[in-house]
């Protein structure tokens, strides 16, 4: 199953082709015959990842160079700072690998392809049975049980518009509507368009990213902040694929009347982690250094649209009951991820309509925002892939934008797609400029504000997780929690004036049903409805729009737990 969460293409403006067919080949396209070689018997240091790589891992992380006293020796001061800013301590996990046992590992003649100090293991290239004979009778090297082993069969998997208003001082174009469906053109008025915010994208090859006019204004503004690959080092990730160009571009690129990003101003780190030429455990790998790398340089989100189940080798896959949090290697590490105080977004996967059907790794971490996809009018996609977790927790956790989701195109213009690759950056990248308005807040409060301003957070199911979140909502969530906040205390109805959304915010979580009434100024009640009890409820949301409600000013009266709120409220 190929872990792309790759979008499918619909539509390009003013031009008369079809890009369908034009791009299925580059996208979908290509038969990789690949062989294992060597073999390693029971009890063995290794586990093989993919054909001559190997995933070994360590004992402990004796006689290191590096102190937890120091971590400038291994963070930069950003990243110290999101530590200290949420209270995270520094564990051992955050110490490099032991330098002696890489030196050691070296010496054998094995190449050193990756490292985690996360999972305290090195990943090597080798073809030789010695040199893995002697690397395994390294006293430091941590000895494991079996290794998946199988055949390598060849598979290849694949996964009208909402009238909302927009502030057009963006010129957002017919782009608008991605960001508005999430009230995110709100916080963008606001001034929050996720500045001073960074974003690591871990994605494959970032395809005319150097040249693109969709994204000039990130360069001339030093907006990427660099770029890294775990595949191939070195390698020009800018002639790669077009699978991150497109994803970056929902969430910064600006082409003025056509597309605006979702978080337009916020800044870059563009890693690649994602081999398309072929399907291995070694992928999970990357990621998690790839990952580390994004925590050590201060990203304060990780956006990812890969996913992982199925391999080229049977013998490695994972099953649906790995998909329980605690198994794969990608999972586990996008949870440590989470820990270290950053907010990880992935794609829930595009297997919906397939026999699979359910999310893959690592949307089934319980810290990461796993994102299904919609379209326009609110209804999810057929290949968005649904939950639960193996462990029957709800996934995805929430919806975002990916049918018909606009984006740039390989050339100077924009098209559409489908995809949960596409729902994802949506979701990044007003996650970015949430977290601008509210940058005292934990990653931890940014993730559970926005599950919460979700419309389904009091009735969750596995096709939309909580709903489609609210970003505007989410903000006031937030602002509400911060200490001496003018909202304390206060009934919040929200907005006011209002058109037909009404969200009335509890002073403190309810447990109680609760009981609304609105009252023209002659005193005559024009509106009543009782909402069920809800334990931990802060919040609900009133729909005026089947209502027979007139523009003017009315009173609003909401009981719940014996207290009694009285507002007035403007409808335009």
């Amino acid at each position: 199953m190929k872990s792309l969460m790759k979008p499918i293409f619909l539509h390009r403006r003013d031009v008369k082709v079809n890009f369908f067919t034009c791009i299925h080949t580059i996208l979908f396209g290509g038969i990789f015959n690949l062989c294992l070689s060597g073999t390693v018997s029971a009890q063995t240091a290794f586990e093989q990842t993919a054909p001559r790589r190997y995933y070994i891992e360590f004992t402990d992380k004796n006689n290191s160079p590096y102190s937890l006293s120091d971590p400038g020796m291994f963070l930069s001061e950003k990243a110290i700072a999101r530590r200290n800013n949420q209270a995270i301590p520094l564990e051992e996990n955050d110490l490099p690998v032991t330098p002696a046992y890489i030196d050691s590992i070296r010496s054998t003649g094995a190449r050193i392809v990756n490292l985690s100090k996360w999972f305290n293991a090195v990943t090597v290239e080798t073809d030789s049975d010695t040199v893995l004979s002697r690397i395994n009778n390294f006293t430091f090297v941590r000895k494991n049980g079996t290794q998946k082993s199988g055949s390598l069969p060849i598979r290849s998997h694949r996964g009208g518009i909402l009238e909302v208003d927009t502030i057009q001082e963006f010129n957002y174009g017919v782009s608008g509507w991605q960001s508005a469906i999430h009230n995110g053109h709100i916080l963008h008025s606001m001034g929050y368009t996720g500045k001073g915010i960074t974003i690591a994208q871990l994605d494959a090859g970032y395809y005319h990213v150097d040249r693109l006019p969709a994204f000039s204004s990130m360069w001339m503004n030093d907006q990427i902040l660099g770029t890294h690959d775990f595949v191939q080092p070195g390698s020009n990730l800018f002639e790669g694929h077009t699978h991150g160009m497109v994803v970056l571009s929902i969430m910064g690129g600006i082409l003025p009347g056509e597309l605006i990003g979702t978080s337009p101003d916020a800044s870059f780190w563009l890693l690649r982690s994602e081999d398309t030429g072929s399907e291995y455990p070694i992928e999970e790998d990357n990621w998690a250094s790839a990952a580390e790398f994004a925590d050590s340089v201060g990203a304060d989100v990780i956006n990812t649209s890969l996913g992982y189940s199925q391999f080229d080798d049977d013998g490695m896959n994972l099953s649906y009951s790995d998909m329980n949090g605690n198994t794969a290697r990608i999972t586990r590490a996008a949870d440590i991820a989470s820990s270290k105080g950053m907010v990880v977004v992935t794609s829930a996967g595009n297997l919906g309509a397939s026999n699979w059907r359910y999310i893959s790794a690592p949307a089934d971490a319980d810290s990461v925002l796993a994102v299904g996809a919609i379209d326009a009018n609110g209804y999810v996609g057929d290949f968005s892939s649904r939950g639960p977790t193996a462990d029957l927790r709800v996934k995805p956790d929430i919806v975002g934008i990916g049918k018909g989701t606009w984006m740039a195109d390989f050339t100077s213009g924009i098209r559409q797609g489908n995809g949960t690759s596409l729902s994802a950056p949506v979701i990044t990248g007003l996650v970015a400029c949430l977290w601008q308005a509210n940058r005292s807040a934990t990653a931890r409060q940014i993730v559970q504000a926005v599950k919460e301003s979700s419309d389904r957070y009091a009735q969750p199911d596995y096709d939309y997780g909580y709903g489609i979140p609210d970003f505007s909502l989410a903000h006031v969530l937030l602002e509400r929690e911060e200490p001496g906040s003018p909202l304390e205390g206060k009934m919040l109805v929200y907005p006011n004036p209002f058109r037909s959304e009404l969200y009335l915010v509890f002073p403190a979580p309810v447990d109680d049903e609760v009981d609304v009434s609105l009252f023209d100024l002659t005193g005559k009640e024009v509106f009543h409805t009782i909402f069920s009890a809800f334990a931990g409820r802060k919040y609900i949301n009133i729909d005026f729009d089947n209502t027979i409600l007139s523009t003017g000013v009315y009173i609003l009266k909401t009981v719940t737990g014996g207290r009694s709120d009285i507002s007035k409220i403007i409808r335009f």
